[in-house]
């Protein structure tokens, strides 16, 4: 690649690390407003993180959470510009909120998965766009990669995970050539993996839409962090430490995150809980949260050609009452 074309490509994926998904349709779910507590479960690039510190005035505070130790040099730039105070912890977000005391913030939100930043740093192995090492690992300080999954794992866990975590058709003859593949070398790289997908699903998937290998990679992913294991724990924390009349939201890029944040808030909004048929309510349940969003927002036509990776977000939200 000529040198010129490979500054524009770099330039490229750092303006796609510092774009923000649905931040305007955050904004008004979330409306922050001065002198507030707000918890960024997933900071990123800071991008979301930047536009909310703006509007908490000197007495506010954001609380900085990521479980990626490179997100520092993005938080310093942030901070050094917000009129708010500003903080960082390194960790799983769930644990963060665990240590917080009961009805402690105004506002928590959480952007899942993988951020743009990752997927565009190659060594750490995200994306099967690039070939890097097979690692998968947002703390680079975790024991597992995605390479010890690969190289370990009998065929039938594979095959669980691939279907379970990546909603994979084809989750068994790919984990059946992973194993044969494994035999003869073991996975050190992205590449590798996304070849032996290739080569073990019929020959129309190979050219539908999307890479094919991008299930398998997100299963990994998935399994690699511990990912919806922590949304569970985060969304019940999240719940404890907000004040009345404090908003929640959840942006999620695959279906099984939304449908956690979609059966969570409906369990905590829901009224009477009695079995159908009884002539009065004897259950005494009373909803604890207020659905913002009836259906999940989605990104405008404008921003998915601007920014392509936006076009799976879906944002929910919700106030507890």
């Amino acid at each position: 690649m000529l040198p010129q074309m490979s500054l524009q490509l770099r330039e490229y994926e750092m303006a796609l690390a510092h774009t923000p998904v649905l931040l305007d349709e955050l904004l008004e779910l979330l409306r922050p407003t001065r002198g507030e507590v707000v918890v960024d479960c997933t900071f990123g690039a800071g991008g979301h993180a930047e536009a909310v510190a703006a509007m908490l005035g000197p007495r506010g505070r954001l609380i900085a959470v990521d479980r990626d130790p490179s997100v520092a040099e993005f938080f310093r730039d942030v901070a050094r510009a917000a009129p708010c105070e500003c903080e960082l912890h390194h960790g799983n977000f769930a644990e963060v909120l665990a240590a917080r005391d009961d009805a402690s913030a105004d506002i928590v939100y959480m952007d899942l998965g993988v951020s743009s930043m990752q997927l565009d740093r190659r060594e750490r192995g995200f994306s099967y766009a690039y070939d890097a090492p097979l690692d998968m690992r947002m703390d680079p300080e975790l024991d597992v990669t995605a390479a010890d999954l690969v190289n370990t794992l009998p065929e039938n866990e594979l095959t669980d995970i691939f279907f379970r975590y990546g909603e994979e058709r084809y989750a068994k003859g790919i984990a059946r050539g992973i194993v044969l593949t494994r035999k003869k070398q073991p996975f050190a790289t992205t590449c590798e993996l996304v070849e032996v997908i290739k080569r073990n699903i019929p020959t129309p998937a190979r050219f539908g839409a999307g890479n094919p290998a991008r299930r398998v990679f997100q299963a990994l992913r998935i399994v690699v962090n511990d990912e919806l294991q922590s949304l569970a724990r985060g969304l019940d924390e999240a719940y404890r430490v907000l004040r009345p009349g404090g908003r929640l939201a959840a942006m999620s890029f695959h279906s099984l995150e939304d449908r956690m944040v979609k059966e969570f808030f409906k369990g905590h909004a829901a009224g009477c809980i009695c079995p159908p048929g009884l002539p009065l309510c004897v259950c005494g349940h009373e909803p604890t949260l207020r659905v913002l969003t009836r259906r999940p927002v989605t990104p405008r036509a404008r921003e998915t050609e601007v920014n392509p990776r936006s076009k799976s977000a879906k944002l929910r939200a919700a106030v507890k009452l």
